[in-house]
């Protein structure tokens, strides 16, 4: 029988932190999908986790997880689809530990992911960005930092993470301002800063004590802490939910994913090129930017009336082709 416990510590501490140099957000991820599923086979094997052996990691448990991740647990499809992801990955680590464990680890690859329909984007309008910003306070502790960080997201599209990785030392605010933000993959980009998002960024770091270091949080709560993923989320949802229910009626959720969706969607519509925009917001494929000009219908309707139909006789298309009535390309032709 194979310990356990050594191949799951290589997986994360060798496999994903120093191989792959996943994110601590990604790492976690993982975790979570592992503690699960092996809390869920300790119960099926009916003994402690630290009890468990490498040959305990079956196909059939694998199934019979994801079966319990919908109907013991509720979960989306789509998170049954993320933890399979991550199994996926840990199986074959395992085969490469434990040769024993190939034709377990060939059969967890085999399991298939479920079809689920792709999630809508969902982006703001431009009369909804003014109105967000335009009821946001102006008054209070919170009220600068407030706007500096919505509107910060707005202009560079970035990821919740993102900014609340966020340090001073990123930010040049003069004389073209602009910051630089590590995304996916420890990737680095840079987006420019417009001078009102550069001017609020100014003033909220003014206002700490002391001089900011290059190391010190942009965006930060109450007790100077940096803030979370979980708190940008509350914050961005608590003003957004003055907007007002949707065009179905149903209440708005608008999330800082909702805010990068809307930047994109503002930049296409401005005339941005979409390379341009596939580099402003870190996405590694352009497939993932090209999504936002199939929800544009602003730009679709303007495609469509550069391509109607003529309405008259006049503005018909011609019945002789137009070479027939160029000598100098018939007498070229004939010349052949």
């Amino acid at each position: 029988m194979t310990a356990l416990g050594p191949v799951v510590y290589g997986f994360f501490e060798r496999h994903l932190k120093a191989e792959k140099g996943l994110s601590p957000a990604s790492v976690r991820s993982y975790r979570d999908t592992l503690r699960l599923f092996l809390g869920f086979v300790a119960d099926q094997r009916r003994r402690q986790i630290t009890r468990l052996v490498i040959e305990d990691l079956t196909a059939d448990r694998v199934r019979a997880f994801l079966s319990h991740l919908e109907a013991a647990r509720g979960n989306h499809i789509r998170t049954r689809n993320q933890r399979l992801a991550a199994l996926h990955t840990f199986f074959a680590y395992v085969a490469g530990q434990a040769p024993e464990m190939l034709a377990e680890a060939e059969r967890v690859a085999a399991i298939p992911m479920k079809r689920v329909p792709s999630p809508g984007t969902r982006f703001l309008e431009r009369d909804e960005i003014e109105a967000l910003f335009s009821t946001m306070p102006t008054e209070g502790c919170s009220a600068l930092r407030d706007r500096a960080l919505l509107l910060f997201l707005y202009n560079t599209g970035a990821r919740v993470q993102e900014a609340a990785d966020l340090a001073a030392g990123n930010l040049v605010l003069e004389p073209q301002p602009r910051v630089n933000l590590r995304g996916k993959g420890g990737k680095w980009r840079t987006c420019p800063l417009w001078p009102e998002t550069a001017r609020l960024l100014r003033e909220l770091l003014a206002e700490e004590p002391g001089d900011a270091s290059p190391t010190s949080p942009v965006f930060t709560s109450r007790h100077g802490a940096p803030l979370t993923r979980f708190g940008i989320y509350k914050l961005v949802r608590r003003h957004a939910a003055n907007l007002g229910a949707g065009q179905e009626g149903t209440p708005r959720r608008v999330s800082p994913h909702v805010l990068r969706h809307t930047t994109a969607v503002h930049l296409l519509e401005a005339g941005v090129e979409v390379n341009v925009i596939r580099g402003w917001l870190g996405h590694v494929s352009l497939d993932t930017t090209n999504r936002y000009a199939e929800i544009n219908i602003r730009m679709k309707e303007a495609a469509l009336a550069a391509c109607a139909p003529p309405t008259s006789a006049s503005a018909a298309f011609p019945r002789r082709a137009v070479w027939r009535d160029d000598p100098s390309l018939l007498n070229w032709l004939t010349s052949l």
